[in-house]
């Protein structure tokens, strides 16, 4: 899966805020994500990030 920074991505499960949208803060062998809903922060390794996700909301584009 091709994710780049501050991509919107939507979940399987949701937070515990109750929000499924996060953005994308960080991309390497981990990602790192922050919740739309209240602001946490949670980093991932990036095979278990990937199973999360259930669709991209909004793709950038490298400038």
């Amino acid at each position: 899966m091709d994710l780049q920074l501050n991509d919107r991505v939507e979940l399987k499960k949701q937070h515990p805020c109750g929000c499924k949208t996060f953005v994308i803060t960080r991309v390497g062998m981990d990602i790192k994500w922050r919740c739309e809903g209240c602001g946490r922060e949670v980093m991932l390794a990036r095979s278990k990030a990937e199973k999360s996700i259930k669709h991209v909301l909004t793709v950038h584009e490298a400038e």
